[in-house]
């Protein structure tokens, strides 16, 4: 496994090399020891999945607030999707700054989403399907997100959206007022 960082502070890329031969194929996904500088004191307490089955749909952007803040690392592990990282930690140098990343099942990367970003994804293909690592359990009072065509943050989507669910699009655009996330 290979480490990258982006540009913006916590927000990483795995990258796996699977070994191959005339079976197929075979990765690690994650591994503890290979990810204890990302990892950190955090351990995996939740594993979530989703398939958007729409070209154009999209999901985010979700966070949760402290103490139920959470690290994401996120695979795709059929389709593709151009995922996306948002910084809204209060005080962060990068704030509101975005990084995508496109995740398909062939290049096998991973995106780490520190404590603090948020996340959305768009579907590049039909029937895209994501595996999600958590460092915190779910908690549905901690909910947050944030619109994903927010003015502030400026996602530049590479294809027209089609759908976004009730909850996504009832998320709040961010006003001039918002300072950032504690974490």
């Amino acid at each position: 496994m290979k480490v990258r960082p982006t540009g913006i502070a916590g927000v990483l890329v795995v990258e796996t090399a699977p070994s191959v031969d005339q079976r197929g194929a075979f990765a690690r996904w994650f591994c503890e020891e290979e990810l204890g500088t990302v990892m950190e004191h955090r351990r995996i307490v939740q594993v979530n999945y989703s398939r958007t089955s729409r070209v154009g749909a999209l999901r985010g952007f979700h966070y949760q607030h402290a103490p139920h803040a959470e690290m994401k690392l996120i695979r795709c592990i059929k389709g593709r999707v151009f995922d996306v990282a948002v910084d809204l930690r209060q005080g962060s140098t990068t704030f509101l700054r975005w990084h995508p990343e496109e995740l398909t099942a062939a290049n096998c990367r991973m995106l780490v989403i520190p404590e603090g970003c948020a996340h959305g994804f768009q579907a590049m293909e039909a029937d895209s399907d994501l595996l999600y690592l958590h460092t915190a359990a779910y908690a549905p009072d901690a909910e947050g997100g944030v619109r994903f065509d927010d003015f502030r943050i400026g996602v530049a989507w590479p294809i027209p959206v089609v759908d976004v669910s009730e909850r996504d699009s009832s998320f709040p655009v961010l006003d001039g007022g918002f300072r950032g996330l504690s974490v």
